[in-house]
Order: C-alpha cells, then structure tokens, then sequence
C-alpha cells in the first residue's frame, strides 16, 4: 500500500461528522453489548459492522476518505470492549451496596477506567503494533472492509453486498427474537433427567447472538467451549448431584442448577484463573521488551527526530501528565464510596493503596491485553481472566491493609470497594486490548496515530454516558439472577456474578476454595494438552476457553459451538472461492447482524417491560401453547440460519 504523508494527500480524517456518526454508533453498539453482556457473558466486536455503515453513509458526502471511516470504526470500537465494564458494576447490585446504578458514579467509573486505558497503550504502539509481526487478526480485517470500500468501482459493490448481508441478517434475527419475546417461539430446548441419584441434563439456547458468536470465534474456541461444558455438565454434574434425587426422585432440573451454581462454576473458575496466569507467564518476556521498545522511540522523538505523520502519537508528556490528573477524580470517586461508611476511618490508606494498584496493575494489565489482543484478536482476549486476578488481587490487597475479622457490614463495604477499584482497572484492561487493534487497522490505512487516540478517548465518552441508563433500565425491568426481586426473565450476569462472589468469598473467608483448587489442577491439565496437541500440529484447545465452557450453563455454550462447527464449514466453503477474502469477510458479517439484530431487540423488549411494568408485554400465547413453543422456535431457528447463510452465499457468488 502506498503511504500517504503530506496533509493534503491524506484528505480529511478527524471531522465533526465523524465524530457525530461514530458517537451516533457508540450509543447503539454499547446498548446491544450491554444487554448481551449481562444475558450471556459475551460481547461482539464493533469495528467492521461500524466501518461498513460509516462506508455506506459516508460515501454519499463530499470529500468523505478512508481515514475518516477508519475514524468512525474507531470511536464506535469503544463499544465492543467498553460495555465489558458490565461484568464487574452488576456485583455491587448482587451484594447489595447499589439498588439502582446512579449515573455519576457509574459514568466516573466507566470513563475514568476507560481514558486510562487509552493512555497507558500509548507507549506501547511502536512496539507492539509497528515494530511486531503479532497478526492482530481484527485490526487487518477491519483495514480489509476499508480498503475495499475505498476502493474502484468494484470496492463499492463488495461494500453494498456487505451491508445488505449486515442489515438482512439483523432483521432476521430481530424478528426470530420478537417472535420469542411474543411466546409464539421458544427461546431454549431443554431435557433434564437423572444419572442414577443424581441429575444433569442437556439445554440448548436458541438465539442468534449466541450462534452468531460461536462463528466468530472459530472452531479452535467452539470445540475448547465444548470441552468445558462436558467436563462440566457431563462429567462434574452428574457425580457431585449423587444422592440428591433421593432413589430417582424430585425435581433433576433445580438439583442440577444449584449444584452448578455452588460448586461447578467454581471449579470453571479455578480453570479460568491458571489459565489466565499462564497467559500472563507466557508473554511477560515480549511485553517488557516491547515497553523498552517504546521508551526508546520516545526519547528518539525528544531528541529531536522527525517522525513522519503515521507515527506520531499522543505526547508522552501528555501520557504521564493526564494519568496523572485523572488520579485526583479517581481519589474522589473512592473517597464519596468511603465518606460515612464502615471505612471511612481508615480512608486515607485504602484511598492511597488503590491508587497505587490501579497505577501499577494497570499499566501491567494494559501491556498484557495489548499483547493479547495482537496474537488472538480484541473478542477472543481472556479480559475476563483478568478481571478474576483483579477481583482476588484487589481483594487480597485490602486484607493485607485492614485484615479479616470485621462485622458483616465492614465486610460488605469491603466487597463493594474491591469490586468498584476492580471496575477501574477492568475499564484499562478492555479498552488498552481494543486501542492497539484499532492503531494497527489505522497503521495498515496510513492513519495519525494521535488522531486514532484522541477518537477512542471520544468513543469512551459517549459509551460511559449510555452505560448507566440501560443498566437501569434493565435493573429496574427484569433484573439479575440472585438479586431478591428479579423477575423470571433475569440476566444471569454470570461474569459479576461470579467476581462479586470471588470477592465476597475471600474478604469473608467462606470461598469455596475445594472446587477453585480441584478447577486449578484440572486447569494445569488442560494447559498441557494444550501443548502437546500444538506440538502435534493439532486443533488447540485453548485451556481459557475450556474454563469459561465450565463455567457458562449449558444453554449458552451449546449454540456457540454448533455457530462455530457451522462457521467452520462456511469458511471451507469460502476459501475455495475465487474471492475468498470477500468471502470470509462476508461470513463475518453474516454473523455480526445476527448478533446485532437480537441485541438491539433485546434492549427494546427491556425498555417495553420498563414502560408499561409487565415481565411479559409482548406474549400472545397462553400456557396451553407452552409446551409446542420450544419445538416451534428450533425448527424456525434452523430454517432461519440455513436461509440466512444460503443468502449470504448467494451474495457471494453474485459479487465479481
């Protein structure tokens, strides 16, 4: 590609336009993932599906560049990991410290975590971006979708092609969604029965985000998942139910599900965090390097270096000095958690020893998932790994600076500052991951990397705002699983679930440490399988995605790996075509509307059940339809990929 340097060839690239559109996307995007997050744990990457709109809308002004789509997709790629924040701020709601979500705090928590994770990237760009053969498969493909629609003639058809095939797929799976929500479908097929005294079961969520997922993360991670969720559902659920049924009788499917909830998602846990340490063992070494690199190519600048457009970031001065600055409105947000409290005595410390973890953990975290989103991808990194050695770590810290034998309520307050001081570090962790993705598409595209920063800061400003009201809405509409009140449409939320419940089990003493170690060991396991199948030159199984298949119900991680075995057998179709990388890429969008159509339908369903105060607003069948409902929805689920993917091919074999 031709490098672009002088102004004037570059052509316009941060304008108020852009900003409007990709803000405008920000706010959607981030509502969708919310909802999502908090349903099934998950979230979808915005970059492509941002790019591919700006292009369609953009295309008709004038004077519109590829640089300034690739300043849309990067304030609207805010919304992919920024929304992440939602699986940590629901624990305070599970503990009880929050009964709503208030705006300012919520926004503070959000933006103040997520600007610090623009900023503690910086550094790391010429290492880890210019300076690394790491493959940063999202980054290249959303340089890919702007490419081809800056492109000739037949750049624009590929891009119509694509944005039909985004739309279509939104539609379908809005409407299958609507349909579920209207009771004329059902949302899950599932069979519970017994294993001599004891129960397990097989469940299958029938949702389009999920299958929708399962293609984007591939066949490696589909069949690690389906690893996890028979080890889990399988394997470990049938033995530690034994005796319950009592001889064959009760109900198999509550005794299944507490026993999950109490002891097999801590054993997925265990597996998720040595999974999760490993990671960090393995690229300790290139990061540090990479931090050097970084350092050096600073000074090199000071020294009076001239550096040419595309590698001009953000001043290192401004780096130091806004982190800096934004720990004066970090130590207000502690202090208003701590003023009249049970800790409020020793404030000054825990203020000052928060400080300093989210200082040092954090620039630790943002050249980890940095890393790691260069060698898997922004989706496929274990933020949420981290987010469980963040909790323990936090945790552990306020043990070490107050010690255990408070009341109840020391202990509650405890819990609730770990997990807001988490929330922060969590905000550097998922946006540090996304920002070097979204600087190695604009490195491909000949972008300033400063401009890239400041749009990403821009897009954390607009998520945070709408972060806090969609939390709200759903709170106060179908609320969360364990939280007295919720309604029987509650989000599971299963990330702050399970880190609310790390912290409270060790601030309080009570962790259910039996299954964390006996998930650990399965973990270290896992990691060596891992290893002898690369050596092999076998499909991986990533030991991270094992542990989360434990960890999720069945009905979630059934769908994403039946999306992924059916992703697989789109992408071998794929490649055998004349043009496999349109082709490859049309298959991503496929998915994307697929998630896009059901999340956004969801947002709405929440706000229907908000307004008019029914946990079922849009239900058009009564009880005697029930039981054919589940039936219905799996023939229609079926009948409705399969047009979709045919269409999608369709579309493919249309486009020269």
């Amino acid at each position: 590609m031709t490098e672009i340097t002088t102004p004037a060839a570059r052509g316009r690239e941060l304008t108020i336009r852009a900003i409007l559109l990709g803000g405008i996307l920000t706010l959607m995007f981030t509502a969708a993932n919310v909802y999502l997050g908090l349903k099934v744990g998950l979230t979808f990457a915005t970059s492509i599906p941002a790019a591919v709109i700006s292009m369609a809308l953009l295309r008709y002004m004038a004077g519109s560049t590829i640089l300034e789509n690739n300043i849309v997709q990067t304030i609207a790629s805010a919304a992919g990991t920024l929304a992440a924040i939602i699986f940590v701020l629901p624990g305070l709601v599970m503990v009880g410290y929050w009964q709503g979500f208030p705006m300012l705090e919520t926004t503070a928590i959000t933006m103040l975590g997520g600007i610090l994770g623009v900023l503690f990237s910086v550094p790391l760009r010429r290492a880890l971006v210019v300076d690394s053969d790491l493959p940063y498969p999202e980054g290249r493909a959303a340089a890919e979708v702007l490419q081809v629609g800056a492109a000739s003639a037949e750049g624009a058809e590929e891009n119509r092609a694509g944005l039909s095939a985004l739309l279509w797929n939104s539609i379908v799976a809005a409407v299958f969604t609507l349909m579920t929500q209207m009771k004329l479908a059902g949302a899950e097929v599932a069979r519970w029965f017994a294993v001599g005294s004891g129960a397990t079961g097989i469940a299958g969520g029938l949702a389009f985000a999920l299958f929708g997922v399962g293609h984007l993360v591939g066949l490696s991670v589909g069949m690690a998942q389906l690893v996890g969720m028979v080890t889990g559902w399988w394997v470990l659920l049938p033995i530690l139910t034994q005796g319950g049924l009592g001889g064959g009788t009760g109900d198999a499917e509550t005794l299944a599900n507490t026993v999950f909830r109490a002891d097999v998602r801590f054993f997925g846990a265990g597996v998720i965090a040595v999974a999760a340490i490993w990671t960090l063992i393995k690229i300790a070494r290139p990061v540090l390097g990479g931090i050097r690199s970084a350092m050096a190519a600073s000074r090199a600048r000071q020294g009076g270096e001239v550096l040419a457009i595309e590698e001009q970031d953000i001043s290192i001065k401004w780096v130091f000095g806004g982190s800096l600055a934004l720990m004066l409105p970090i130590g207000w947000l502690l202090w208003t958690v701590l003023a009249g409290g049970p800790l409020a005595g020793s404030a000054i410390i825990l203020i000052a020893g928060a400080l300093l973890f989210i200082i040092v953990i954090g620039l630790m975290i943002a050249s980890v998932t940095g890393y790691m989103a260069g060698l898997i991808g922004a989706s496929n990194s274990p933020v949420s790994g981290i987010g469980i050695l963040a909790i323990i770590a936090s945790s552990m810290l306020l043990l070490g600076l107050l010690g255990r034998g408070g009341g109840e309520e020391e202990i509650a307050a405890m819990v609730a500052y770990a997990l807001i001081v988490t929330g922060l570090v969590f905000g550097i962790a998922t946006i540090s991951n996304d920002n070097l993705q979204d600087l190695k598409t604009g490195q491909l595209v000949g972008a300033t990397p400063w401009k890239q920063q400041v749009a990403l800061i821009i897009g954390v400003i607009f998520g945070s705002l709408v972060v806090p009201p969609v939390l709200n809405v759903l709170n106060e509409t179908v609320g969360f699983v364990g939280v007295p009140g919720a309604g029987p449409e509650a989000l599971a939320a299963p990330q702050a679930g399970l880190i609310s419940s790390l912290a409270k089990g060790v601030l309080g003493g009570d962790l259910n440490w039996t299954m964390l170690g006996y998930g650990v060991l399965a973990g270290i396991g896992f990691i060596i399988i891992d290893a002898l199948l690369g050596r092999a030159g076998k499909l991986r199984l990533p030991p991270l995605a094992i542990g989360i298949g434990i960890y999720l119900p069945m009905a979630v991680i059934l769908p994403v790996v039946i999306g992924a075995i059916g992703g697989w057998f789109y992408d071998r179709w794929a490649s055998k075509r004349p043009n496999a990388s349109f082709a490859h890429r049309m298959g991503v969008l496929t998915a994307t509307g697929m998630i896009v159509g059901e999340s956004l339908l969801g947002v709405f369903y929440a706000g229907t059940v908000y307004v008019t105060d029914n946990d079922a607003p849009l239900a058009v069948t009564g009880d005697s339809y029930a039981p054919y409902a589940p039936w219905v929805g799996l023939v229609l689920f079926v009948v409705l990929v399969w047009a979709s993917y045919r269409r999608t091919r369709q579309l493919v074999v249309a486009t020269p």
